[in-house]
């Protein structure tokens, strides 16, 4: 069974707003409760530098340990719930095998989004809740938290759990976990190959090895060295 990137049947407004949910919605849903959200938070902001606009999908296990996460930009336009999943489904398929052969999931998508703004709920918001629901039902995975990360804190929509850090803030584009950056299934090991813990911030970089330096060139032609012998 394979599923595709189908467009949506139509892409005018009301059509649009059928695939968002409501606050009230995604209380009914059932979404399992973190048992430690300022510490998933944490983790996740530490290893990927999330900034306005910033996507960051994160799958976890039932201890709560990472088993893969990838960041993204994705700009707001028109909320769509269907392209919003296909991005994150794009994303789920490229860090971790799905989990459709379990009866039931055994691993829960986390989303966590960096946007300008307050903390509560928006449309795009709820185009995004509906985007995770549907991309973890065609990867075989649980449906986790939806956090969002402002100026002013983080917030967990639908559970009223939030705090003031971290917070959006700008980050540097050199920053190892700029947006794009994805981390393949084993507990969290990043791309260098390097064990990072459970959230752990990415290994630092090792100071590139300096160049041998080359030595001057006269503007007549040859090194100094060079022109010396030949005056000799």
């Amino acid at each position: 069974m394979s599923f595709g990137f189908t467009p949506p049947p139509t892409t005018d407004s009301a059509s649009r707003l059928g695939r968002t949910l409501e606050p009230s919605e995604w209380a009914a849903a059932g979404i399992p409760l973190l048992r430690s959200p300022r510490d998933v938070v944490t983790g996740l902001c530490e290893r990927h530098r999330p900034r306005p606009s910033t996507v960051v999908l994160a799958v976890i296990g039932p201890d709560e340990r990472l088993a893969a996460s990838a960041s993204f930009t994705q700009q707001a336009g028109h909320p769509d719930g269907w392209q919003y999943r296909n991005a994150l489904l794009d994303r789920l398929r490229r860090v971790i095998p799905h989990d459709l052969r379990r009866r039931t999931p055994a691993r829960t998508a986390v989303l966590l989004f960096c946007r300008d703004g307050e903390p509560r709920w928006t449309e795009v918001d709820g185009a995004w809740m509906w985007g995770l629901r549907d991309a973890c039902t065609l990867h075989g995975l649980r449906c986790g938290a939806y956090i969002t990360l402002t100026r002013s804190g983080w917030q967990v929509l639908g559970e009223g759990r939030g705090g003031r850090q971290p917070h959006a803030g700008p980050a540097p584009d050199a920053e190892p976990g700029a947006p794009g950056r994805s981390t393949a299934p084993d507990s969290g090991v990043g791309a260098s190959g390097e064990g990072t813990g459970a959230y752990g911030a990415p290994p630092p970089a090792y100071p590139a090895v300096p160049k041998q330096a080359t030595p001057a060139v006269h503007p007549l032609g040859g090194t100094p060295e060079e022109l010396r012998q030949a005056a000799g």
